[in-house]
Formats: structure tokens, sequence, C-alpha cells
């Protein structure tokens, strides 16, 4: 990521890191031993730098937005109860983001859609729905592997 881009990244990072219920994201742990918080920060630093390499003209505060946002679920999925998390967690997600946040469509999309093929009915509708969807998968992995 260029230093212009990682100057806009921080900026957009810090408009919501401690907005409306956000800061509980850091309670919550997603992989391993990594916070949700952590965890969407990564995804959204990978989707820009894949824009970036890309050359891919896309809306880089509605990405940052949406990634940041794209598991704002707000509860600890290893908990019992939560057996369908994999494909209702993007669902439960957007209900919260919409709660707290104006979203676009585009943002709708990219938080419903990042856990595509799962289910396959959610499909990403856009270029930064489509890269948040890559970045989460990498991400994801990432930590499970290689971040215990």
């Amino acid at each position: 990521m260029s230093p212009e881009a990682l100057e806009r990244f921080r900026r957009q990072v810090s408009e919501l890191e401690g907005a409306a219920r956000v800061p509980r994201m850091r309670d919550c742990v997603q992989h391993g031993r990594v916070s949700t918080w952590v965890h969407c920060v990564r995804v959204a630093k990978a989707a820009v730098g894949m824009a970036e390499a890309l050359h891919l003209r896309v809306s880089e505060r509605e990405l940052v937005r949406a990634a940041l946002l794209h598991d704002y679920f707000l509860y600890d999925w290893h908990e019992p109860g939560h057996t369908a998390h994999a494909t209702m967690h993007p669902v439960f997600a957007l209900e919260k983001a919409r709660e707290d946040f104006n979203l676009s469509p585009l943002e709708e999309n990219a938080i419903a859609a990042h856990m595509w093929p799962l289910p396959p009915t959610r499909i990403p509708a856009s270029a930064e729905a489509w890269l948040i969807c890559a970045a989460d998968k990498w991400c994801s992995l990432a930590e499970t592997l290689w971040m215990r």
C-alpha cells in the first residue's frame, strides 16, 4: 500500500474505531486469539491493498467501511447456540450495522455477501464486495492456520 493510501486508510479506520458499538468488537474472538476488530482491520487493509495492486477503481471509503463492518455481529460465535454462524453472521452483521450507521447499498451488499459462496444466493455485486470476500478468506485462513 502506498504511503498516501496508508494515511487515508488510517483516517478511515479512526472514523469508525470508537463509533457506536464498534469497541465491543475488540472483546469478541474471531479466529484463534484474533479479535473481530483486528480481523476486520486486516481485511480492510488487504482489500485496499488488492484494489491498489490491481489498479481497480473503487470507492475506497465504502470499501474500508464495509470491510470494517463485515463481521459486526457483536457476539462470541464460539459459545453454544451459534450453530449457523458461518451462513448467518453476515445477516446479523448487516442488521447491527444498519442500526448504528447509514450504509450505502454497496456497503450493505458487501457486508451481506462477504461469505459467498455460503450461501450461494448472497452474491457480491461490486468490485468492493468481491475484494472484501477475497480478503476475508485470505485473512481468515492466515489467522486460523498461523496466528493461534
